[in-house]
């Protein structure tokens, strides 16, 4: 009796000690999470309180804001849809097969990440401009930009394909990445019993893997049109900032901030802001859907 007397107080004390402890932990823990959240919220609370109703209505009422925000719609959607139809079947082959030089690719792949945007624009504006050495029916030190222009009847650099191309050299990274996760997460076996059923790898491919996959492709349809939206480097190098011609709203941003007109800067700031929210909220709404 007298021994178990005794030891509840040491029982209690050890329970208040690694109480405290847990304390301690979820105090730093929740410090250093708190203060990256509390940084976000102050600078959308910034933008906020910097304008007005009144002035963000307005600004968003200019002509060339207005054309930004149709040419932004138009080439992220077209970049997105690229993207996807590019990073479906590069996905699904780096999933299911190793095949020689399929790690290259793998880092290849990865290189418009972790390029800085400026290096990605300047690469594209030398590989449209820079002559090739080749003969024959192009002739001598032909450019691909004036290939475009001549037999396929559009220029690129400096107009809206640009815009796309710019942004299709990033977000198509992204997708590839979402859909080699999507495919690793799909069991190969109802494929394996399509074949052995008669299919071939092509249409085991469209009618198993590809239904499967449908929450995948809207996920990796959505990253890639939420980084083509947030597109700026590339862009500004490849296609420049024109008004009514190239301009988006990522470089509305700079064009209005480079003539003094930070209230509308702050504008377009907030209207995108509320385009990837958007966006986040539909992610988080697939999220949920592929966990139940």
């Amino acid at each position: 009796m007298g021994s178990g007397a005794e030891s509840l107080p040491v029982k209690l004390d050890g329970r208040r000690r690694g109480v405290s402890r847990d304390a301690v932990f979820f105090l730093v823990m929740g410090g250093l999470s708190a203060s990256f959240v509390v940084l976000i919220v102050l600078l959308l609370l910034a933008d906020v309180s910097f304008t007005s109703p009144a002035a963000f209505a307005a600004a968003l009422r200019k002509p060339e804001i207005l054309a930004a925000f149709r040419l932004t719609m138009l080439t992220c959607t077209l970049a997105a849809v690229l993207s996807v139809w590019v990073a479906t079947p590069l996905g699904y082959l780096l999933s299911r097969f190793r095949f020689p030089g399929s790690r290259l690719v793998d880092v290849i792949v990865d290189i418009p990440i972790v390029l800085p945007p400026l290096v990605l624009g300047l690469s594209l504006l030398i590989l449209f401009h820079q002559p090739f050495p080749l003969t024959g029916v192009f002739g001598a030190g032909w450019k691909l930009e004036d290939w475009l222009e001549e037999f396929a009847g559009f220029p690129v650099t400096y107009r809206w394909p640009a815009v796309v191309l710019a942004q299709f050299a990033v977000s198509c990274a992204f997708a590839v990445r979402t859909m080699r996760v999507t495919f690793d997460q799909i069991n190969p076996r109802a494929e394996d019993v399509a074949r052995t059923l008669g299919c071939t790898r092509g249409q085991a491919f469209l009618q198993v893997a590809l239904p499967q996959a449908w929450r995948g492709i809207l996920t990796a349809g959505t990253i890639s049109w939420a980084r083509a939206l947030g597109e700026f480097g590339p862009i500004l190098v490849f296609a420049g900032a024109t008004r009514f011609r190239t301009e988006v709203l990522s470089t509305s941003v700079f064009l209005e901030l480079s003539v003094g007109q930070l209230d509308a800067a702050v504008a377009v700031s907030l209207m995108m802001v509320l385009m990837a929210v958007a966006v986040l909220l539909f992610l988080r709404w697939l999220g949920a859907g592929m966990s139940t």
